[in-house]
């Protein structure tokens, strides 16, 4: 038996391992950077286990290098572990714990497939060639994310290129998904407070009304990817929270404004923020009211180098894993990922597994009704395995 079909041989033998650590992660959520048990018990998986593991970042990340004592190149592979602050909806034995915490974008699956290959990778560590290092990461989901500081504290010395994986409940299980180029959009921020002149209902020409300035501010801002961003390009602005609440006949004095912005293109987020600014500008002008805002650029546009992406991508085609029913460029997704700050560094590819219910309802990403087919887990597995072994004996 040649070392590929071994690997996988054990992934399958393996496949109760990885649905059984999901299912306790998934019990057992702990929001981005608090994930305080959740790095005990993946710390604690390797413990006996003959890999160097250490800890790496400001909040709770883990290194673990499965270094085969041969020449060769060195490959990272990264799985994100953090949940999000939902309160769960599915009535699953295994549903969440922690009230109010529930993983629901595939990080607990992302973790369990991830723990298990590199066990089995450690165990045929003899048979390899370089080196590969898995990143556990925590805080995707929240800003400054957990990957910049995992990079500050050296994850990516010496690392020739990074392969990530994410679960896809609008994808199809059996499919895996990829995209060259520009692949995730990059995300920012903005907070803005425009205060003017409280006063009484009845007497409006005294004050200058805050919540007309933030209303008329939310209808300006739906002009910026109409008129200022080409039609081609991809770009969308949205308002999430507007502190607005006071009583039917008080004039507010302040309201509170903050939103999303979303690009596929750097160049777009420039333009979008000075646009933002001239727009606030304009609002202080015309309302008579004093605007404090602040705009954070928060992950950048994740890049999939190319090259790099057709070669694992061939790899994974070629290997025939037979749960496996396509291999397709699934083109560019909508939501961002701070895997792009890896990308940023080093030639890196982004991948997508489908992980489709199938039982005819919608389960989408960040909703409390979360779903995924666990026997995508599996898939996982296999293909960065794949991808691995192939990458190491080019």
């Amino acid at each position: 038996m040649d070392l590929e079909q071994e690997l996988m041989q054990r992934l399958t033998q393996s496949e109760d391992d990885i649905i059984q650590i999901r299912r306790h992660l998934h019990e057992h959520p702990e929001v981005s950077f608090k994930e305080k048990e959740t790095h005990a018990y993946i710390k604690n998986f390797y413990h006996d286990l003959d890999c160097t593991v250490r800890n790496c970042g400001t909040g709770y990340g883990i290194l673990v290098d499965i270094d085969s004592g041969k020449p060769g190149p060195k490959l990272a592979l990264r799985a994100d572990f953090d949940a999000l602050a939902i309160q769960e909806d599915n009535d699953l034995p295994f549903k969440s714990q922690n009230p109010g915490v529930m993983h629901a974008c595939g990080h607990d699956g992302h973790t369990a497939y991830m723990m298990v290959l590199a066990k089995n990778l450690i165990a045929l560590k003899n048979q390899l060639k370089g080196s590969i290092r898995i990143i556990h990461q925590p805080a995707e989901e929240v800003y400054p994310g957990g990957a910049k500081s995992m990079i500050e504290d050296g994850a990516l010395k010496d690392v020739d290129n990074v392969i990530g994986i994410h679960v896809m409940s609008t994808m199809p299980t059996g499919a895996i998904g990829y995209h060259l180029g520009d692949s995730q959009t990059g995300r920012s921020n903005f907070t803005v407070t425009f205060t003017g002149k409280g006063g009484h209902a009845s007497m409006p020409q005294l004050s200058n009304d805050a919540i007309v300035a933030g209303s008329y501010f939310v209808t300006a801002l739906q002009t910026i990817v109409s008129r200022r961003i080409e039609p081609a390009d991809h770009a969308s602005i949205t308002v999430g929270s507007f502190d607005g609440v006071g009583t039917n006949n008080v004039i507010k004095e302040s309201v509170t404004l903050k939103g999303d912005v979303r690009i596929m293109r750097e160049s777009t987020r420039t333009v979008i923020h000075k646009q933002l600014k001239q727009i606030i500008q304009g609002i202080e002008s015309t309302f008579g009211v004093k605007a404090d805002y602040q705009i954070i650029t928060d992950v950048p546009v994740l890049y999939n180098d190319p090259k790099f992406t057709v070669q694992t991508v061939e790899d994974i085609k070629t290997a025939n894993i037979p749960e496996v029913t396509q291999v397709t460029d699934f083109g560019a997704q909508d939501p961002s990922e701070d895997f792009s700050y890896f990308a940023l560094k080093r030639p890196s590819t982004f991948l997508y597994v489908g992980c489709d219910a199938n039982d005819g309802q919608t389960h989408p990403h960040h909703s409390p009704n979360f779903l995924m087919d666990e026997r995508c887990l599996l898939i996982a597995a296999k293909a960065a395995g794949t991808a691995t072994l192939r990458y190491l004996f080019k």
